[in-house]
Order: C-alpha cells, then structure tokens, then sequence
C-alpha cells in the first residue's frame, strides 16, 4: 500500500483503526496479574502510539513535521512488536492469537517507512 493519495491515506488510517480496537480487545482479554498489568499498559501505550503519530502526521504543516511524526509511529509499531511478542512468549496468549498483530504491524511500519522513503 502506498500513501500518495487522499483516499490511500483514508484507507490506511481506517486499517490503523481497526488494529487498534482489535488490539484493545486483546488487552481486555490479556490476564490481570501484576506483571501482565504492565506488560498490557506498555502494549496499549505503544500500540494506540501508532494511530495517534500518524493522525498527527496526516495534521503535519511542513515535511519536517511530517516526517518526524511519521518516523515515531514507525518506533511506537516496533515497541508494540516486542511487548506482543513478549505476551506470546511469556505464554500470556496464544501464539496465533498474536501472529495476525505482529505480521500487520510489520506491514503498517513498511507502508510508513516506505512513505517517507519515496
């Protein structure tokens, strides 16, 4: 997926969306102990990160602005990657519950990388 237009960008910025409230959904179901309470805090804090960066980059006024945004969505989605794969590892869920979120942050971090790398 490219961002060069207003609609890819729409496109993208719903697909954003919706892995957050499925990721959100994931948290809820997450165990409640101590350890997985921060585990689950970090995993919502870095994975919301990378809606709330974009959409402040969609905002951006000048390429600077544009790209540093950009490039900390970017950081957020590769945060969000270790803490899920921390919850898959630490057996606090299924792997393959977890697989479909780590292979759509890999494409959501290429598309923005792939966006200011143009």
């Amino acid at each position: 997926m490219t961002l060069n237009t207003p609609q890819s960008r729409s496109e993208f910025k719903q697909r954003i969306y919706f892995f957050t409230l499925k990721l959100i959904e994931l948290i809820d179901s997450l165990p409640k102990e101590e350890v997985s309470k921060k585990i689950n805090d970090e995993l919502f804090r870095n994975g919301t990160g990378v809606i709330s960066k974009f959409i402040e980059a969609s905002a951006a006024t000048t390429k600077k602005d544009l790209t540093n945004s950009t490039i900390d969505a970017i950081k957020f989605a590769n945060e969000a990657k270790l803490w899920l794969a921390l919850v898959r590892d630490s057996k606090r869920a299924k792997a393959e519950k977890v697989k479909w979120f780590l292979e759509e942050l890999d494409e959501i971090s290429q598309t923005l990388a792939d966006s200011i790398n143009k």
